[in-house]
């Protein structure tokens, strides 16, 4: 079964995809100035083969995220520097799209089923149009596109997504020796702080004073030293979201928590338990089950994370090198 990827390969873009179509019906024109008809005045960004890529189309893929990239920036000169790189990531992923699909198209024999598109259509009708025909029709209408036009459209987004993700297939196999080589260049990358695993019971104050809290932590505390395991006390007597799991909060760097916290965790060795801990707020009993030491962890212990991050390397590399293979064997213009 061909898989559905979306059409943009970028994150940021790929978010955009989520945004309801009605959302473009409802406003024509962009509620932020995206420059787009300052930018191409004649209305046309790229010309790749016979396919003419218009600020019409960049703006459909533009508009959801828009207001997002006003808000995250600081002034007009970032806004308008972020907002040139993601519509130059759209046309390059636009072109992208009609290369991929051309190159698809070459073998006769390649063929999207009916079904695929006629399920991605109604799928789309129900998630995004609520099953409403008469929006869904109101919306082709708004881009000047007939039904036979949207599902060229859904074929060529399924092509696409197909196409790119067996170009990802094809790097998946990560050598040891590049994992080797990668960990050895980028120690530092790999350092960990001291670290304690942290469990941790919690009594709250309600209307206890200090003194009832206390006395309930040293009952604990009496059951802990008669052989009881922190887990199981944590389990019955800790007051907080993490009951549980036996009062577990993983492990801890120590800037993760407050001194009033770090200071008695960090000083316990393995197996070892704090004294009570009297806040405003309630008493609280810390137990270290196991530490590490700060410093770099064994190649095994980060071999995976290595792969993963050599994989996607290869990958990105492998895909542009692909790319530019089918960009020099077409004609493309940018404007």
């Amino acid at each position: 079964m061909l898989p559905v990827f979306p059409r943009l390969a970028s994150s940021l873009l790929a978010a955009a995809l989520l945004a309801l179509p009605s959302a473009l019906l409802a406003q024509k024109e962009p509620a932020v100035d995206d420059g787009l008809n300052l930018r191409f005045a004649n209305g046309i960004a790229a010309v790749v083969e016979a396919k003419v890529i218009t600020v019409d189309d960049i703006r459909r893929e533009l508009a959801p995220i828009l207001p997002q990239i006003r808000r995250d920036s600081r002034n007009q000169q970032e806004f308008s520097q972020k907002l040139e790189k993601i519509q130059d990531d759209i046309i390059r992923n636009l072109v992208d799209r009609v290369l991929i699909v051309k190159e698809f198209r070459k073998d006769e024999k390649h063929k999207i089923p009916e079904s695929y598109i006629d399920n991605s259509i109604q799928e789309q009708l129900t998630t995004q149009f609520e099953g409403d025909r008469a929006r869904f029709l109101g919306y082709l209408k708004s881009r000047g596109f007939t039904l036979r036009d949207y599902r060229k459209e859904v074929e060529e987004d399924i092509i696409y997504g197909y196409m790119r993700n067996q170009q990802r297939k094809s790097q998946n196999v990560v050598s040891p020796a590049k994992v080797e080589a990668y960990y050895a260049a980028n120690q530092d990358k790999f350092f960990e702080e001291e670290q304690v695993h942290l469990r941790m019971i919690q009594l709250n104050r309600a209307s206890l004073s200090d003194a009832e809290l206390l006395a309930r932590a040293e009952e604990i505390l009496g059951k802990l030293r008669a052989g009881e395991k922190f887990e199981a006390l944590a389990k019955t007597y800790t007051e907080d979201a993490r009951k549980a799991k036996g009062g577990d909060w993983g492990w801890q760097k120590r800037a993760d928590l407050k001194p009033e916290f770090s200071d008695p965790l960090f000083a316990l060795s393995a197996g070892q338990v704090s004294t009570p801990i009297v806040q405003k707020e309630g008493v609280y009993l810390l137990f270290a089950e196991e530490r590490k030491a700060a410093g770099v962890p064994a190649i095994s212990d980060v071999r995976e994370q290595i792969e993963i991050v050599l994989s996607q390397q290869m990958t990105r590399e492998a895909q542009e090198k692909w790319l530019e293979r089918l960009r020099k064997g077409s004609y493309v213009r940018l404007y």
